[in-house]
């Protein structure tokens, strides 16, 4: 099965948790399974310029990014995060390949809004350079920086860099590995499945707000892009990877039609 795994930025801020993670992804792709990793890096890149004394301001969950901010995405997004993911995925035995969406054109973007400076909406993504690196072996690990034709470069969207590519790689199956166990309800209850109309009815309630928004946004967005399915689970319950690529329900599970049976 085509998986795309998005890791949130959480995940990867100590040496223990990214070797974890990346023992098991490893292990799944040498037990077959066609794998593109996705990840975010939000909570370094905050640390990383309040260390020099640059305020991270945010609209509507976006980063303001001046050419200032921009030169920290390219440091730490497409640098240190995707570098030491990679490291670890080495260290478990996978043949990984650190990218970003400048690489070959993988993900194309332009401006959103003036306002927001070098942010992105994402406009096409092409899966030539996936293909060729999964099918060779490799496992692509691709960093939330996206770019254009005439060289101008993106800080785009984690969770939308994830759909762009999954829906390129013909993903069957899109993973969001996060920090929370899944999708609450209005009892605090992990939602174990859910569909895309009643995703919607959580956002409109007020019910998801903030980060989980934006992933049940995505989620919707993948489904409609004709990805078979997507998980939304914690990063660090056990053996989270091979579980759900062997089909247990983790977390929640979002379908396009009927919900699946709790």
């Amino acid at each position: 099965m085509k998986t795309l795994i998005k890791l949130g930025g959480t995940l990867l801020d100590t040496a223990a948790q990214r070797d974890a993670l990346g023992a098991q992804i490893s292990a799944a792709r040498a037990k077959g399974a066609e794998l593109v990793v996705v990840h975010g890096g939000g909570k370094q890149m905050t640390r990383y310029l309040a260390e020099r004394g640059i305020e991270s301001r945010f609209v509507n969950g976006l980063r303001v990014t001046t050419p200032e901010t921009l030169d920290a995405v390219l440091k730490v997004f497409t640098g240190s995060v995707n570098h030491e993911l990679v490291a670890s995925l080495h260290r478990a035995g996978a043949l990984a390949v650190g990218l970003s969406g400048i690489d070959g054109l993988l993900v194309e973007a332009e401006q959103m809004d003036p306002a927001l400076g070098a942010v992105g909406r994402i406009t096409k993504s092409n899966a030539g350079l996936l293909d060729l690196l999964v099918t060779n072996g490799y496992l692509p690990v691709v960093a939330s920086v996206a770019g254009d034709r005439q060289g101008r470069i993106y800080n785009v969207n984690a969770d939308q860099m994830a759909v762009a590519c999954a829906a390129a790689f013909g993903a069957q199956q899109l993973v969001f590995l996060t920090d929370v166990e899944g999708v609450m309800d209005g009892g605090r209850r992990v939602c174990a499945s859910l569909t895309a109309g009643e995703s919607r009815g959580l956002i409109e309630s007020g019910i998801a707000t903030g980060g989980m928004l934006a992933k049940l946004n995505a989620a919707a967005a993948a489904l409609t892009a004709g990805v078979g399915h997507v998980s939304i689970a914690a990063g660090a319950a056990e053996r989270v990877v091979e579980r759900l690529l062997a089909g247990e329900k983790i977390g929640t599970r979002m379908v396009a039609g009927e919900a699946s049976a709790a």
